[in-house]
């Protein structure tokens, strides 16, 4: 749970400070959501395999990363990299994310009056309703240049 927790923080803060400082590389645009990517799969397949998280939950959440990920590839390739840029939601769905899954590697009662179990596992089902709402957001976004309405 520690390491999950220190990469996700420092993965927070290296972000912030390369947007802050005018850091961003090309490559390190393209190299930091895969990482999420793979360090929220990992953790969540995880989770599946001890028992503390629903298969379900984890296939759509992974499932919607895969596919949004595509989806600004190709956007990227038409030139649109833009137009599906993350949204608030997809922010509030990755606070989500993290805590459900913080809470449940921790999994035991360590504060005071709150069930981590439960607040993982409800945490778990918001990060999984934000997951299916910012992806049918990017995918209105995205529609006209699905449909080639656009250039």
């Amino acid at each position: 749970m520690w390491i999950f927790a220190v990469a996700a923080t420092t993965d927070w803060l290296d972000g912030y400070l390369a947007r802050r400082w005018g850091e961003v590389s090309a490559f390190g645009a393209f190299l930091d959501p895969v990482a999420d990517k793979l360090m929220v799969a990992a953790a969540l397949i995880v989770l599946v395999w001890v028992g503390r998280a629903d298969a379900y939950l984890a296939i759509v959440i992974i499932g919607r990363e895969i596919a949004i990920s595509a989806l600004r590839e190709w956007m990227a390739q038409l030139g649109q990299h833009k137009g599906i840029a993350v949204a608030f939601i997809g922010k509030v769905k990755t606070v989500a994310q993290m805590t459900a899954i913080i809470a449940l590697l921790l999994w035991e009662d360590v504060i005071p009056g709150v069930s981590t179990p439960l607040l993982g596992t409800v945490a778990l089902w918001v990060a999984a309703i934000l997951t299916l709402w910012s992806m049918f957001h990017y995918l209105k976004l995205a529609a006209p240049y699905l449909r080639g309405g656009k250039d």
